[in-house]
């Protein structure tokens, strides 16, 4: 092809890919292989031959790594090496700490890698990826803050540039309707507010291309796995009404979502009567039912309140939470990950010693997961 045909007009597509793949790779420092993932199309999956489950990452990429590691789900340069295995991460990727960006960007590249591999990705919604939707920045970090900062800086660079393109479709300014200044808030942080509204609201950047990927509830195999907690009149309202609800709010197809799926404190994300520190505070009998309710559900599977002695189970094992507060801007917990499979049933990863006298508080020994010492 000569000069003359090789023009913005004629490789609109290319150009916008090129841009696209810039800012990503100065966004997050690495190249997402291959094509998007898709978005979700299912809530209910067959168990598969090795489930793995991380709780609350809240921006600490680091951390992160090291719990996908504990399950040998990525190698020593950050790639897929799970095979088939089916993770969960559920929710709470973001406030809490300065890499929430990169977690994003990375759990999109595993999908990505592991579908290759026979393996699948699924990422749920927390408390605070709806929290931040709606403009909550309370548990916002000023470096998080700044990273936002710095996506929305080069993402408006990378729209100046579609801009001069013919053939391309001119992008929307990603701040309209945003507010120039917050009322409490410092000058410092005010740029850092806007980056942050303008990618997470509904239809915003990073909720279109990442969060409405998320599910806010999902059953594989004899496993419910949400971040707070579950309710029958959650179970009759409809479990794939659920997500689709929740997706399509993100998007922006509808106008509002209800508060009691995801704001109140009896809502999917924010509800602890199965997450209280001790047995006894814990509501089995509630549990129960709703697992009644839910055909071939034995547990649920949830994060959202921090374990301080780690992964553990209540309610005769119904209930396994997972939150153990990995993450800096939390406890600074050791990563923990729980795995299920056919062969060995529950097992908790941990880089703790295989005798823990502390677990024993929280786990009767004949409902206790299994502990496995992996080396950190």
């Amino acid at each position: 092809m000569d000069d003359q045909q090789m023009t913005c007009k004629n490789l609109p597509n290319l150009v916008s890919s090129f841009i696209d793949t810039f800012i990503d790779y100065t966004v997050a420092g690495i190249f997402l292989p291959g094509s998007p993932s898709p978005p979700f199309t299912q809530t209910f999956y067959p168990p598969p031959d090795r489930l793995v489950a991380v709780g609350d990452l809240h921006g600490d990429l680091v951390k992160s790594k090291q719990a996908l590691r504990l399950a040998g789900l990525i190698d020593s340069n950050d790639t897929w090496s799970g095979g088939s295995t089916t993770l969960v991460q559920v929710g709470d990727v973001l406030d809490r700490g300065g890499q929430e960006l990169k977690i994003l960007y990375f759990l999109e590249k595993l999908k990505r890698q592991a579908v290759k591999s026979g393996g699948n990705v699924i990422t749920m919604n927390g408390n605070h990826e709806i929290m931040n939707m709606d403009g909550d920045f309370c548990c916002t970090f000023p470096s998080g803050l700044d990273e936002f900062r710095r996506w929305a800086h080069w993402f408006c660079v990378g729209n100046d540039m579609k801009r001069l393109c013919d053939g391309l479709e001119k992008p929307k300014d990603i701040y309209d309707g945003i507010p120039l200044s917050f009322e409490g808030v410092k000058q410092e942080y005010v740029e850092g507010f806007r980056a942050r509204i303008a990618a997470l609201r509904p239809q915003g950047p990073i909720a279109t291309r990442f969060l409405s990927k998320n599910v806010t509830v999902l059953v594989v195999g004899e496993s419910v796995f949400v971040h707070g907690g579950i309710l029958a009149e959650h179970v009759d309202y409809g479990l794939e009404k659920i997500n689709n609800d929740v997706r399509d709010w993100i998007l922006g197809l509808k106008d509002k979502i209800s508060s009691d799926l995801v704001r109140s404190s009896s809502s999917l994300l924010w509800l602890r009567k199965f997450s209280n520190t001790t047995a006894e505070e814990c509501d089995c009998s509630l549990l129960e039912h709703a697992l009644a309710t839910i055909p071939g559900a034995r547990r649920l599977i949830m994060g959202h309140s921090i374990q301080k002695g780690g992964i553990n189970g209540v309610c005769d094992g119904k209930a396994i939470r997972i939150d153990v507060g990995m993450s800096k801007g939390c406890i600074n917990g050791l990563p923990e990950v729980l795995e299920i499979n056919g062969k060995s049933g529950l097992r908790i990863l941990t880089p703790k010693p295989m005798y823990d006298s502390n677990r024993r508080d929280f786990i009767p020994e004949q409902h206790r997961p299994q502990e496995v010492h992996v080396a950190a």
